[in-house]
């Protein structure tokens, strides 16, 4: 199917959704988490594919795990689904409301967007996590990911258009390319008459690349990295739990704490505390000279291990 008939159906799939009630776009997400982990075994078979792919390309090792699905990570993204569930439905909601001097009533009310296109990369839950928000707030989407877990998102992709067909939902409200060639991109960029915003997600190349090229409208999203602030008033044992967990539980993600900033007064208290968790994940350290000053000959021998460690995380000193 080319991307303009994905468009043609996904528009058509909006004149339903935009009237769906918050009870049947509930009732099919909780369809959608539920079907997830029945297709469990379909949905691994299609993922060990792409990671035997990935492998064989010489994809690198943190690519490799961002690809890769496990049980847990299944029931991770089922849980999401179930989350959005609990959101309220943003449709309808008036945000503004004013009376004209003729006496008309005028409303500020929420609606759907239409059409939502969206580029992204290489990890295999933005589809189901996009495609969730995306029914949620009544929009039909065209998901286009990268071209290592096609296969997965495939799956994902059948899967959630049964469970759409199951509540009475047209299934093009959720497609996903399979045509992963440059043009299908610049068809997406170009879908004017069928698509109502583009929303890349991925590495700062990707984000330029549709930025520059798009004629739809586009909504750019942030390539920077992750700080972690950590103020004097913090509960210094919870802090370094939190830095640990949010560096070390799974540092291929790209929410991933890259940047830790501490204040000056309980710097020399935290920052020993900080690194003894970490070192037991082997993270490297880079901070300015009142960090060396510190963490002292500690930091200088962990220096002679930069061929070892695997993460990194950059420390500075922060004051107001």
């Amino acid at each position: 199917m080319t991307i303009e008939e994905m468009g043609k159906k996904a528009k058509q799939a909006t004149r339903k959704l935009f009237s769906a009630s918050s009870a049947q776009k509930d009732q099919a997400l909780s369809s959608i988490a539920q079907m997830i982990r029945e297709h469990e075994t379909e949905i691994l078979k299609a993922n060990a594919e792409d990671v035997a792919n990935g492998k064989a390309s010489g994809l690198r090792k943190a690519l490799i795990d961002r690809l890769s699905l496990t049980h847990e990570r299944l029931e991770g993204i089922a849980a999401g689904v179930e989350n959005v569930v609990g959101l309220p439905d943003p449709i309808g909601k008036v945000d503004a409301g004013w009376n004209s001097p003729n006496g008309l009533r005028i409303s500020k009310v929420r609606v759907p967007l239409g059409v939502v296109g969206i580029i992204f990369e290489a990890r295999p839950n933005v589809t189901v996590d996009a495609a969730s928000l995306c029914l949620k707030s009544g929009n039909a989407c065209i998901l286009r990911g990268g071209k290592e877990a096609i296969h997965s998102n495939l799956a994902f992709g059948r899967i959630m258009q049964l469970a759409l067909k199951k509540c009475g939902l047209p299934e093009e409200g959720i497609q996903v390319v399979e045509d992963l060639s440059r043009a299908s991109a610049n068809a997406m960029m170009t879908l004017n008459d069928y698509l109502d915003v583009l929303i890349p997600r991925g590495g700062a190349g990707l984000i330029q690349s549709v930025v520059k090229n798009a004629t739809v409208p586009v909504i750019k999203t942030g390539t920077g990295n992750c700080h972690v602030y950590v103020d004097e008033s913090a509960d210094l044992d919870m802090a370094a739990q939190i830095i640990f967990n949010a560096k070390a539980q799974r540092p291929s993600v790209c929410n991933a704490a890259e940047t830790l900033l501490v204040h000056r007064k309980i710097a020399e208290q935290f920052l020993p505390k900080a690194k003894a968790l970490l070192d037991t994940k082997q993270v490297a350290l880079r901070g300015d000279e009142e960090v060396r000053r510190i963490l002292g000959e500690v930091y200088s021998s962990q220096q002679k291990r930069i061929g070892l460690l695997s993460f990194w995380i950059i420390f500075w000193l922060f004051a107001w």
